[in-house]
């Protein structure tokens, strides 16, 4: 009888989470797989076997986030009846594990780290097309549905959302004014504003 190989205990997706949740609190210079190793119960030696070093669990982390993208926008998608909302509830999630002004610091840091390094820069500019290409998909489905105006070109408008998520992270990190959630809500209204159809005023629904 063969034998059953012994159990891995905690799943990959667990220890990515942790990682994520260890890049915010100490930044690039403390995330070390000792430290991952300590958030999630293991010894070092278990991250080695599984990916190798740190820099094959920061590849493994990317290639995850990637993935995580169409999850999330499943997410979305399913718990709001509008494009828009399902739009506005991506760029909340996507921004969820930068809560504070330190660690959106930290995970900047390490956005920086990427774009020097040929092989993250590679899973950070899939990740940012990924991004890109979700929220075309969600602003064109917002013009057929009429939550856009027809005139709306949802290609160049999903590059200057992209822009509103990380100019908005970056001035609320620095202003400290309220919650990240609030302040993405408020700029993206503010960039889809003119795009928005024109009401009608109550008086002439009447008529």
């Amino acid at each position: 009888m063969a034998m059953v190989g012994r159990p891995r205990g905690v799943d990959d997706a667990v220890i990515l989470r942790a990682t994520t949740q260890v890049m915010g609190q100490v930044g690039p210079a403390g995330l070390t797989l000792a430290a991952v190793a300590r958030e999630v119960g293991l010894v070092p030696a278990t991250l080695v076997q599984r990916f190798g070093s740190k820099h094959g669990l920061l590849l493994a982390l990317a290639d995850q986030a990637e993935k995580d993208m169409s999850e999330l926008v499943e997410r979305a998608r399913r718990s709001h009846d509008s494009a828009l909302g399902a739009l506005a509830a991506l760029m909340v999630q996507s921004m969820a594990a930068m809560s504070t002004p330190e660690s959106y610091a930290n995970h900047l840091a390490f956005l920086c780290m990427d774009l020097g390094d040929p092989q993250l820069y590679e899973r950070a500019r899939a990740i940012h097309r990924t991004q890109q290409r979700t929220i075309a998909h969600l602003l064109t489905e917002a013009v057929d549905t009429g939550e856009l105006r027809t005139d709306s070109n949802p290609a160049a408008l999903a590059r200057t959302v992209q822009a509103v998520i990380a100019g908005s992270g970056l001035n609320w990190a620095l202003e400290r004014e309220g919650g990240l959630e609030q302040r993405l809500r408020q700029e993206l209204a503010a960039v889809l504003a003119p795009h928005l159809p024109p009401r009608t005023p109550p008086d002439m629904e009447e008529s």
